[in-house]
């Protein structure tokens, strides 16, 4: 192949072998990532492994474990309390429990871990003729509320409860929309126990992180190849006759790639729509919407604190105190409160609206002062399941709302130095005042 440059030419410069060093520069690259991501991975399925292998057999009453006494022989020791009916638990468990001690000692078998997890996902018994657990337990974070408890919360709940109080709930639940989908369950003891089992490895190991999407990284290097090729044929291939290709591929992936930095870039620190699983699944759209309980009932410190607050435990208890089952949670989620105020552990919300260190905001002088609508900011509160951000909180987003929301100016004794301001409307000369026209946009109101 002849190039068009001698100068390169002769310098050594070799087209191919430029392509071999930009494709080598990917790989070295991307490689780094890749292998952190499967170091991760490997260290999660060894934490995994460890949490199975170690787990304490008192954390569960269908643990079965094995006491090695001090003359080295094993006696089999179950603490089910079924050892008069050996066939209270399936076949299946039973290869594994001659498996050596060493092996997942004082801990739960792999296989019944598995068989527990096939009856909680409906896979066993083959002739099931009810709902299985995953369809109202999820095992992953869902986009709308769920109003039942996750298989990790029910687990966390009864990791430490033995095995007749895991069973009671589940065969014998009581009355409510529990009993009426638990109606017709067919389980013997050893499948129960399997799903305890199961329950209880997930409680300890944690659920399954989701991986990392990496659909956009495959999609940027393909555009940077693309861009690449249409450089290489421009200066040095030309074997296209038509010279527009190249160069408008060359301007389409690379438009591509701009914006796609231009977005990645503007997301940083933002975080619009985000709505993380909180640890109680409180409703707005019940309480605020079906229920008409005003905002400031539960942040009652958003007319005078910078922060709107999180209402205590003991303030939903002014109603929870007599209802103690929601229409639609049952007393699972109800139950939470309780036992906060009960054992006064508090519960560990996980924070929504989060500003950058350097910004200051006041819910005082926003409600207080200009006496805006919590829906201003936030949205339509009252019509969420799930709490969310409405705005990206961007310093743009804030400063166009200052050029545009008119604020309470009279009437209003924070506004009463504004002496000027108060003549030039009693003669008409300011027909109204924006958050703007009062400094809301001066830089140190809010970065000092």
């Amino acid at each position: 192949m002849k190039l068009k440059f001698p100068v390169l030419w002769k310098s050594g410069f070799s087209p191919k072998g430029f392509l071999f060093v930009f494709l080598m520069s990917i790989f070295v690259f991307s490689a780094p990532a890749f292998t952190e991501s499967q170091t991760q991975q490997s260290k999660q399925d060894s934490a995994s492994d460890s949490a199975v292998r170690f787990s304490v057999p008192t954390l569960s009453d269908s643990v079965t474990a094995k006491e090695v006494h001090e003359t080295g022989s094993e006696t089999q020791v179950d603490t089910t309390g079924s050892a008069a009916n050996p066939d209270t638990v399936s076949n299946e468990t039973a290869s594994a429990r001659t498996k050596p001690a060493e092996e997942h000692k004082f801990g739960h078998y792999r296989n019944d871990i598995k068989r527990g997890e096939r009856f909680f996902r409906g896979l066993l018994p083959q002739n099931i003729n009810h709902q299985a657990c995953v369809s109202c337990h999820n095992l992953k974070p869902t986009d709308t509320l769920n109003w039942n408890p996750s298989a990790i919360a029910i687990a966390e709940k009864y990791l430490n409860k033995d095995f007749a109080s895991f069973k009671s709930v589940v065969m014998n639940p009581g009355v409510g929309m529990m009993a009426k989908v638990h109606q017709g369950f067919e389980f013997e003891d050893g499948d129960v126990k399997a799903i305890k089992v199961y329950l209880d490895d997930l409680a300890i190991s944690g659920p399954t992180p989701l991986k990392p999407s990496i659909n956009h990284l495959l999609l940027f290097i393909f555009l940077g190849l693309l861009i690449t090729w249409a450089l290489l044929e421009l200066i040095f291939f030309r074997k296209i006759k038509y010279r527009f290709i190249p160069v408008l591929v060359l301007l389409i992936a690379f438009g591509f790639q701009l914006k796609m930095l231009v977005e990645e870039g503007i997301k940083l620190g933002r975080s619009e729509g985000y709505a993380p699983d909180q640890p109680i699944k409180f409703s707005h759209k019940v309480h605020a919407g079906e229920n008409g309980i005003d905002c400031k009932y539960c942040h009652h410190t958003v007319e005078q604190s910078k922060s709107a607050g999180i209402p205590a435990m003991n303030l939903c208890m002014n109603c929870h105190v007599l209802i103690r089952e929601g229409t639609n949670s049952g007393k699972f989620e109800i139950s939470k409160i309780i036992n906060a105020v009960e054992t006064k552990d508090p519960v560990e919300w996980v924070r929504l609206h989060n500003l950058p260190d350097h910004v200051f905001f006041s819910h005082a002088i926003h409600v207080g002062v200009a006496k805006l609508d919590c829906q201003k900011c936030h949205g339509q509160v009252e019509e969420m399941d799930v709490m969310e951000q409405h705005a990206d909180l961007s310093m743009g987003w804030c400063v166009n709302c200052h050029r545009d929301t008119e604020v309470q100016f009279t009437e209003n004794g924070y506004y009463e130095t504004f002496e000027k301001m108060h003549e030039e409307m009693g003669i008409d000369d300011l027909k109204k005042v924006t958050a703007e026209d009062v400094g809301a946009n001066d830089c140190m109101r809010c970065h000092y």
